[in-house]
């Protein structure tokens, strides 16, 4: 059994796929809601530099809450995805219209996901990425607004998820499918072995 320090539904989906016993250590809300643990960007901060410190700083308030609660002590997972268009990071939308910009700019064009996994034995911390490519064919704005209507864009980095509504957006993907949902299976079942963890 580890912890899971994340609220998506996404990574608990994977975490069972690959037959991880977990038990989420859940936070208030999104990290912009938990002070320790802030997504805003630091100035001059590059896509890759924010997702990694992002994924720590989870792993770093998840210790802190298996500490507050006085939890047994097990090994830790935390994830942190974020988009990067023309060198930008792109996080999860503010609201509708903002998720209707996203969609905008991801439209006709390829964009990076980037994924990072943090495991932690409370002392020790490992980390590791997951880059991947994925091209938008053009995007109608009838097409993006019933998109962002359906609801499925919110709390969703780049305001999509490859896997509902908006597989039908993506033209080609190259990379890890599993890290654009949010958690590369392959990186998480290195750090997991690491550790010791049996999969």
């Amino acid at each position: 059994m580890i912890y899971l320090a994340s609220n998506s539904p996404r990574r608990q989906e994977l975490l069972k796929q690959i037959h991880v016993r977990f038990e989420t250590l859940l936070f208030r809300g999104p990290g912009r809601h938990d002070h320790d643990i802030a997504e805003h960007e630091l100035p001059d901060e590059d896509p890759v530099s924010y997702v990694k410190r992002v994924a720590r700083a989870k792993a770093e308030g998840g210790v802190q809450r298996m500490h507050w609660r006085e939890l047994e002590p097990r090994l830790l997972l935390a994830a942190d995805t974020t988009l990067e268009v023309d060198g930008e990071i792109v996080g999860k939308p503010h609201d509708g219209e903002d998720a209707v910009s996203i969609l905008r700019k991801l439209s006709g064009r390829t964009h990076r996901v980037l994924t990072c996994v943090v495991v932690t034995d409370g002392t020790r911390y490992e980390q590791r990425m997951s880059a991947s490519d994925v091209h938008f064919r053009p995007l109608t704005e009838t097409e993006i607004r019933h998109y962002v209507a359906t609801g499925e864009a919110a709390d969703k980095a780049g305001a999509y998820g490859i896997q509902g509504r908006a597989a039908l957006f993506i033209e080609e993907i190259r990379g890890s499918y599993s890290g654009i949902m949010g958690l590369p299976l392959f990186e998480t079942g290195v750090l997991l072995k690491e550790f010791g963890y049996p999969l």
